[in-house]
């Protein structure tokens, strides 16, 4: 195998491992970043509703469809009577705890470093053709083209993330009661129930 084809192919492969650790990182640090925020919170899956650590609990409030988020309010009133409220929240509507819906990448960070990933991944492919068509031995094409398929799968696998989770890092929002609402892809809202008694008259 020639000196060109073996720093092809390992060049290729330092730019796919690269990728595949700062998603890797990335995803981690988002990971933290989710569990710094809901600190001391408990989520139950089963009831839809998130639990403080004084007890009390944050239903579902807002369900947005394009940003592909639920989000959970405390009642205010509790919240505002809470003595531990200086160290929760600063708001007098109550602590609002945001779940994404869809896996990672759905923010505007994760969405940055995918494509950073995607980048390195584009890199490799290049290297990997130029690669190919430069070293006709047959064993240097099988081991090049082996990298190039890998590739290709890697960049389909990120790329299809990539476009099916929507950068979704929100705004505030007012209050509107424990009454979920929810908000089209079309920015309309309209008042519904929380999906856990949904799902519990599906049960019936």
């Amino acid at each position: 195998m020639s000196a060109e084809a073996l720093l092809a192919g390992g060049y290729a492969a330092f730019l796919l491992i690269a990728a595949a650790a700062l998603e890797w990182l990335s995803a981690h640090t988002h990971r933290r970043s989710l569990r710094y925020r809901t600190a001391g919170f408990s989520y139950d899956e089963l009831h839809d509703h998130w639990q403080c650590p004084e007890g009390q609990h944050l239903w579902p409030h807002e369900f947005d469809h394009e940003r592909r988020l639920m989000r959970y309010r405390a009642k205010a009133h509790i919240c505002n009577g809470c003595p531990r409220k200086a160290d929760c929240t600063d708001s007098n509507q109550g602590r609002e705890i945001i779940r994404p819906l869809d896996a990672w990448p759905h923010s505007e960070a994760g969405r940055f470093h995918r494509g950073l990933s995607l980048l390195l991944v584009a890199l490799a492919h290049l290297v990997l053709v130029v690669g190919v068509v430069r070293n006709h031995a047959p064993s240097e094409a099988v081991a090049l083209a082996a990298l190039l398929v890998a590739a290709v799968n890697v960049g389909r696998w990120l790329l299809r993330d990539f476009r099916a989770h929507p950068a979704n890092f929100p705004t505030p929002s007012a209050s509107q009661g424990l009454r979920m609402t929810t908000t089209g892809a079309d920015g309309v809202r309209s008042h519904s129930r929380w999906a856990s008694q949904n799902r519990s008259e599906e049960g019936r």
